[in-house]
C-alpha cells in the first residue's frame, strides 16, 4: 500500500487499518453499546417473522462447528450466511436506528456482519466496538457524499463497502487486501430502488442483510487471495460513473470525530421521517375533546420533500396490504396513531391492516410537501399534523422526535425497548444477563460468550 493513499478505496483501507479503540471517547464507546443493545433488541422482536424464519432456514443448511451463530439458536454457519440471517431479524421491524443525509440509511444494519466475523475470529469486546464504529462511519460518510435514490439505486448499495471494511478489520487484512475486498464488494452488489416503491415486499427488510452477506463474502475472498476491480470508485466504469455520480469524499481521521454520535435511535417502529408525525398525532389525540373517528372531516400532514417522496406520495401508501408497506406509509401511521392513541408493534398486525374503520380514516389523510420542513431538514426532522373536526382545525408541529440527537432516548428507555422486544422469547434473568454483558462490552474477553445468551427459551 502506498504511503499516501490516492484512491478512495485506499483511503478507506488506510483509515480502517489505523482506527483503534483507544482513540474512542467515552461517548463513542457508550453509544456503540447502546446501538448494539437496541439492534439486538430489534432482532429479538423480529425473530419470529416469516422473513427471519426463511433466512435462518437458509443459514442452517450449512453447519460449521466453529462458525457464526444464527441468533436465537445454537446453530453455527458461515459468517456471510449468519450476517444475512441475523441482519434480516434486526431489520424486519424497521425499528433499528437511522441516519438521514443526502441518502438515508440504517447504519445499525452493519452490526450483523460485525457480530458474525467477530465471533468467527474470537474477537474481544473492544474489537467488536471498533468494527461497529467503522461500519457506522463508512456508511454515514457515503450517505453524506452522494444520494443514490434519485438515480434509481437503493441505500443498501453502500452496505457492501461498509461491511467489507469492518470485516477486513476484524480479519486483520493488510491494506492491500482490504482494497481488494472493497473492489469485490462494490463491483457486483448494486441494489435497485424498486425495493421501496409501490407495494413493499419482504425484501424491504432483507435488502441490507443481503448487502452484509455480500460484504462479508467479499472480504473473506480477499483474505484468501482473491483480487478485485480497481479503482472501484473512480474507475472508467466504476461506482461513481455508473451508480452514484461524482462526489468528493472527506479525509477520514482514525481519531475521530465519529458519525455514530450523529445517528438516531427509533422510539416508534416506523420509518424515521414519520417519528415526529406519530408524536404530533398522539398529542392531538389527547387534546382534541371527545374525538370520534367518524366525525373527523379531514387530516393534513405537512412534511419535508424527502419524507413526502419516501413515505407520503405513492398511492399504495393509502392502501397498505403488508406490514412492510404500512410502516412506510405516512397516511397509515398518522391514522392508526389517531385511532388507537398509541403506536407500537400491534398497530401493524393483520387485524389493523384489514380494519375497515382504519381504512376509511386513512382515506381522509392528505400529505403535502412543506417548504419550512424541507429547509430545516437535517437539523430538524419535522411534521405538522392537522385534524379538522366540527369545523375547527387542531394542529400540532413536532420537529425533534424522541430519539433524535436533540431529544435523545435515555439509557433506561433503550433498556426498556430491549426488554419489551426480548420478553416473549427470553426469561427476565437472561434478559438482565444480556444487558449487563452489553453495558460491560469493553471488558468482554470473547464475543463468543455473548451470542449463546440469546438462545430462545420460549418457543411458543
Amino acid at each position: 500500500m502506498k504511503k499516501n493513499p490516492q484512491s478512495i478505496a485506499e483511503q478507506l483501507a488506510h483509515f480502517s487499518h489505523k482506527i483503534s479503540y483507544p482513540y474512542f471517547s467515552k461517548a463513542v464507546v457508550h453509544e456503540a453499546k447502546r446501538r448494539l443493545m437496541d439492534t439486538l433488541g430489534c432482532a429479538l422482536g423480529g425473530w419470529r417473522s416469516e422473513p427471519s424464519k426463511i433466512a435462518r432456514k437458509m443459514g442452517s443448511r450449512v453447519k460449521l462447528k466453529e462458525g457464526a451463530t444464527l441468533l436465537g439458536t445454537t446453530i453455527k454457519t458461515t459468517p456471510d450466511l449468519a450476517a444475512f440471517a441475523n441482519g434480516t431479524t434486526m431489520r424486519y421491524l424497521d425499528y433499528n436506528d437511522t441516519y438521514l443525509s443526502k441518502e438515508p440509511a440504517h447504519p445499525s444494519d452493519n452490526i450483523s456482519a460485525a457480530l458474525a466475523v467477530a465471533e468467527l475470529v474470537n474477537a474481544n469486546g473492544k474489537q467488536l466496538i471498533e468494527a461497529i464504529v467503522i461500519g457506522y462511519e463508512i456508511q454515514c460518510r457515503l450517505c453524506d457524499a452522494a444520494a443514490l435514490r434519485p438515480r434509481g439505486w437503493d441505500h443498501v448499495t453502500y452496505g457492501p463497502f461498509s461491511t467489507a471494511l469492518l470485516a477486513s478489520k476484524l480479519w486483520k487484512l493488510s491494506e492491500e487486501k482490504t482494497v481488494h475486498a472493497l473492489g469485490l464488494a462494490g463491483n457486483s452488489n448494486n441494489a435497485l430502488r424498486q425495493t421501496r416503491v409501490g407495494h413493499l415486499s419482504m425484501w424491504k427488510g432483507v435488502a441490507f442483510a443481503n448487502a452484509a452477506r455480500n460484504g462479508v463474502f467479499a472480504s473473506e475472498l480477499a483474505k484468501l487471495g482473491m483480487t478485485g476491480p480497481a479503482p472501484i470508485f473512480e474507475g472508467e466504469k466504476g461506482f461513481m460513473k455508473i451508480v452514484s455520480g461524482q462526489f468528493d469524499f472527506p479525509k477520514l481521521n482514525p481519531k475521530g470525530p465519529f458519525k455514530i454520535l450523529d445517528t438516531y435511535i427509533k422510539y416508534y417502529p416506523v420509518e424515521y421521517h414519520a417519528q415526529s408525525a406519530v408524536q404530533a398525532a398522539l398529542d392531538l389525540r389527547k387534546k382534541i375533546p371527545k374525538l370520534t373517528l367518524k366525525d373527523i372531516e379531514g387530516i393534513r400532514v405537512r412534511t419535508s420533500d424527502i419524507s413526502y417522496e419516501i413515505i407520503g406520495n405513492d398511492p399504495d401508501k393509502w392502501h397498505p396490504k403488508s406490514r412492510e408497506t404500512a410502516d412506510h406509509s405516512l397516511p397509515y401511521i398518522v391514522a392508526v396513531a389517531l385511532m388507537d392513541g398509541k403506536l407500537g408493534l400491534p398497530q401493524f398486525n393483520t387485524r389493523h391492516l384489514n380494519d375497515p374503520k382504519l381504512q376509511k380514516l386513512i382515506q381522509k389523510v392528505k400529505v403535502f410537501s412543506d417548504i419550512a420542513h424541507s429547509e430545516a431538514y437535517g437539523e430538524k426532522i419535522g411534521n405538522t399534523v392537522s385534524v379538522k373536526l366540527a369545523g375547527k382545525t387542531y394542529s400540532k408541529k413536532v420537529e425533534h422526535p424522541k430519539g433524535f440527537p436533540k431529544n435523545k432516548m435515555t439509557d433506561e428507555e433503550v433498556e426498556e425497548k430491549f426488554r419489551r422486544m426480548a420478553e416473549p422469547l427470553l426469561s427476565k434473568k437472561k434478559i438482565q444477563e444480556i444487558l449487563d454483558c452489553i453495558w460491560n462490552l469493553d471488558q468482554l474477553k470473547s464475543v463468543r460468550t455473548l451470542l449463546p445468551l440469546f438462545t430462545v427459551e420460549k418457543k411458543k
